[in-house]
């Protein structure tokens, strides 16, 4: 089943089409903002009692707490009757309402999902996401070989043509088509600027995953390379004409132009000393890390869950979103980052790498990554997801 092109989805669509002896009405439309499930149903002009029958097919089926904006739903009528309800919140959530005899029956659409694992290949010539379109991927898979590499490269600033990606990962496929990438198992990158990465995914006895590179030194670093899985720097460090004061001033950050509601990740493990509007810096979190380093996020949209004063926040957890608050000319993030209470460029600093693999562990890593190793160095790749034997992956 596929929804009408979301244009379509903004306004009624009536498309009335008969047979000898029914006639039948479609109409598409998605929640609105401050809309329950039943005030849309209202809005497409359904009738009460149509309504109320949809809402009881569904209790028990479907949490109408979880009704989101944007989630998209059809209606098709015969003969002005409701005949069947489709829900769709994403390509594998689906509910729908059909007509059985005199009654109605709610239920979960199953969809099947079959993850595979593939070899990924990108060759950068503009960007990572030309290149993954070049390459027929979805361009989500930039945001993937982001979050692997975050410590390391900063895929806006870092990237040059030439460069080339290789990623050994899992994707969940439903009717040959990709809905959504999974974990990457392996990956290198090979820059003209940050020269060959590679990095290996593997699972501690206590279940936790993380990355590796090959000789079992941790690809983790006590700060990653930017608080943005990807954006562009629009202004950087050190003095500058104030587009807003109007005058020279010191900027004591770095700028990204990124849209109103990017999520936004501490760079660090820390605790928040500030979760609130500071003024000109708009909605601002600042964060306390070991050896008196401390950052800033500046011009926020909203806090993110449980982010406060006080708060304890680990190295990717989604602190903010950002926005345009306070003196802002535009939607960016403006992050600042201080050592021994002064400001220091963000873009210059170079930290240590977190602790290697316990050394007990190295023989199994290493039996464990040559595999993966040579998979990743390949051709081409089996797609199934039982290949072969890796390191072991977190649930």
């Amino acid at each position: 089943m596929r929804f009408a092109p979301l244009l379509c989805l903004v306004a009624l669509v009536a498309a009335p089409f008969a047979s000898a002896s029914s006639r039948y009405e479609v109409r598409n439309r998605r929640i609105e903002p401050r809309q329950t499930l039943a005030q849309a149903l209202h809005d497409a002009a359904l009738p009460d009692a149509q309504v109320e029958t949809v809402i009881s097919a569904l209790e028990g089926v479907f949490d109408f707490r979880k009704s989101r904006v944007g989630d998209q739903f059809r209606l098709v009528l015969r003969n002005g009757e409701l005949d069947f309800f489709d829900y769709r919140q994403s390509t594998v959530d689906e509910w729908q309402v059909r007509r059985d005899g005199e009654k109605y029956v709610g239920s979960k659409r199953t969809i099947e999902v079959e993850k595979q694992v593939s070899l990924v290949t990108l060759e950068i010539s503009t960007s990572l996401y030309e290149a993954a379109l070049a390459a027929g991927e979805d361009p989500g898979i930039g945001m993937v070989l982001a979050d692997v590499f975050a410590w390391d490269i900063d895929f806006y600033r870092d990237t040059r043509k030439g460069d080339r990606a290789r990623a050994l990962v899992e994707k969940f496929v439903s009717k040959g088509r990709v809905l959504r990438y999974g974990e990457v198992l392996a990956a290198t990158y090979e820059g003209g600027l940050v020269g060959q990465k590679r990095v290996f995914r593997y699972a501690m006895p206590d279940g936790q995953a993380t990355y590796f590179q090959e000789d079992g030194s941790s690809a983790r670093k006590t700060f990653l390379k930017s608080p943005l899985k990807y954006a562009h720097v629009t202004s950087g460090f050190g003095s500058r004409f104030h587009p807003v004061l109007k005058y020279q001033k010191n900027h004591n950050g770095v700028d990204y132009g990124t849209p109103i509601g990017t999520p936004v990740w501490a760079v660090a493990d820390g605790t928040v000393t500030t979760a609130a509007n500071t003024g000109a810096g708009g909605n601002t979190v600042c964060v306390r890390h070991t050896n008196g380093f401390e950052t800033c996020y500046l011009h926020l949209s909203k806090f993110g869950a449980g982010v406060r004063a006080g708060s304890r926040v680990s190295q990717k957890q989604v602190i903010a979103y950002s926005g345009n608050t306070g003196r802002s000319t535009g939607p960016h993030l403006h992050f600042a980052l201080k050592r021994g209470g002064q400001f220091v460029n963000p873009l210059n600093q170079k930290f240590p790498r977190a602790e290697p693999l316990p050394k007990a562990l190295l023989p199994d890593y290493l039996a464990k990554t040559q595999v993966l190793a040579s998979q990743l160095d390949s051709v081409s790749v089996a797609a199934s997801a039982s290949a072969g034997p890796g390191p072991r992956a977190a649930p």
